[in-house]
């Protein structure tokens, strides 16, 4: 069986020491680093399966860290910062990060959360090539998809949408459902982020064919067909 690997990025040194304990208790390898500059270094040289990260850090700040690794790496992020307003947690969410933990935490909610991320990331591996459903075809490590054999180009969030909705096809996904899966955070009900990208998902698709693939359940939300 495969070591879990995880990149604690955290300059406080008693709050690393907490989360290492954390992690090797569970039976996981801990790589510490004190700065985002470091921590940069050590995922384009090393690989995680997971990182804890702090986001008020010496050098690149922790939103700059999500920033730059989301552009080459898919690889699971956990922020554990005392930053608590909704507002911060919302921006960082759509950044790239998987989830937020706010300081002081729990030791069990924290290994709980990497356990869910974890299980999400070996799911992800486990689908070798593909989601298929009528003509799409999603290569889901490759972040690939293809319609009637054409490539598609999508966003990181169009791509994590329509993932979802080839999981359960001829499902009913509520706006709250998919919402919450893909962004993280609560969903307000006059929040519109998931029919803006609906739409630019369906555009997308009605450039290579007339089919309809995603429908409007009125009252509910969205379902591919």
């Amino acid at each position: 069986m495969m070591e879990t690997n995880v990149l604690i990025v955290e300059d406080d040194e008693e709050i690393g020491q907490l989360l290492s304990l954390i992690v090797t208790r569970a039976g996981m390898k801990v790589t510490r680093a004190y700065s985002g500059t470091e921590a940069l270094l050590q995922v384009q040289t090393n690989s995680f399966d997971l990182v804890l990260l702090d986001l008020m850090l010496p050098g690149v700040s922790g939103e700059s860290f999500i920033s730059r690794v989301r552009k080459e790496i898919q690889i699971p992020i956990i922020v554990l910062s005392a930053k608590i307003h909704f507002e911060d947690k919302v921006v960082v969410l759509k950044m790239g990060a998987d989830d937020y933990i706010t300081k002081p935490f729990h030791q069990e909610e924290v290994l709980a959360r990497m356990e869910v991320q974890l299980r999400k990331r070996a799911n992800h591996r486990s689908e070798r090539v593909a989601l298929e459903w009528r003509k799409l075809k999603v290569m889901v490590e490759q972040r690939a998809v293809e319609l009637d054999g054409q490539s598609l180009t999508l966003t990181n969030a169009e791509f994590d949408l329509l993932c979802l909705l080839m999981r359960k096809p001829n499902y009913a996904f509520s706006k709250r459902e998919i919402y919450e899966a893909i962004w993280k955070g609560t969903y307000v009900g006059d929040d519109n982020t998931v029919s803006v990208h609906i739409s630019n998902l369906r555009k997308k698709l009605a450039n290579i064919t007339n089919d309809d693939y995603i429908k409007t359940v009125w009252g509910v939300g969205f379902m591919l067909i």
